[in-house]
């Protein structure tokens, strides 16, 4: 029970990493609050005695709104995100538009919202963690057809040490999660969507070294760890699971 009495805010919890996250931290004794832009992809976690209600990161009214309603919590996770395909030459101003809110700016606007409560709660236990998601794709190694992907993930870094800088000394912890390619709902779209899906799919796999793509499973023990208190002393840091990409 790793992350027993916690109260944690995840965003984009309807599939993917950030369904995943939010039952492993549930499953470790945290009141999970899992939101995402579709509420009925938030179907069953209740079950799992997850609090869920529907939240576009995208929108800064239902952000504002989303800041009072949750009140203190001990961790924020920032998972909701958006893949564009392409290179700066293949990049309308609207992508890039598109790809900085939700990957950048919603990440701000929550914490924003969110800090005060945190920073309350934090100077009665002595922490509380903020993880921001971000990518070994372009923010640490460059990829082709990843320009404005890799840009707001490199930008979600900078933030993370900004943040963590700012608060360190009221308790308050801000890291990113750097995962490699995950096998998830998102990806397999990915997949689907292009010319050859057998052969993007083999793609994929080969730039992982470990040979493989990353399951959820591999991920969400960090995501554990970075809201909990073993990483109390873990601060503005990028922490790469990316089975070699980088090595």
């Amino acid at each position: 029970m790793r992350l027993k009495g916690k109260r944690i805010l995840i965003t984009a919890a309807g599939q993917g990493m950030g369904r995943a996250s939010a039952i492993a931290a549930a499953a470790q004794g945290a009141h999970v609050i899992a939101t995402d832009r579709d509420g009925a992809l938030l179907d069953g976690l209740s079950e799992k005695g997850i609090e869920t209600f529907a939240l576009d990161v995208t929108d800064p009214t239902a952000i504002r709104a989303c800041g009072e309603k949750v009140g203190s919590l001990d961790g924020l996770f920032n998972c909701a995100g958006i893949v564009h395909h392409g290179g700066i030459l293949d990049l309308s101003d609207e992508d890039w538009a598109f790809s900085l809110d939700v990957n950048l700016t919603s990440m701000m606007r929550l914490t924003r919202a969110c800090l005060p409560g945190m920073i309350e709660r934090a100077a009665q236990t002595g922490t509380a963690s903020i993880l921001n998601m971000s990518s070994m794709a372009s923010s640490i190694k460059g990829f082709p057809n990843r320009c404005a992907y890799g840009a707001t993930k490199a930008a979600v870094l900078g933030l993370t040490k900004s943040i963590a800088a700012d608060f360190v000394a009221q308790g308050i912890r801000c890291n990113a999660l750097c995962p490699g390619t995950v096998d998830t709902p998102s990806l397999r779209g990915r997949i689907v969507g292009a010319a050859d899906p057998v052969q993007a799919e083999k793609d994929f796999v080969a730039r992982q070294p470990m040979g493989r793509l990353a399951t959820v499973d591999d991920i969400t023990p960090m995501v554990v760890y970075l809201l909990s208190d073993e990483s109390r002393f873990v601060s503005g840091q990028g922490l790469l699971v990316d089975g070699g990409v980088t090595i």
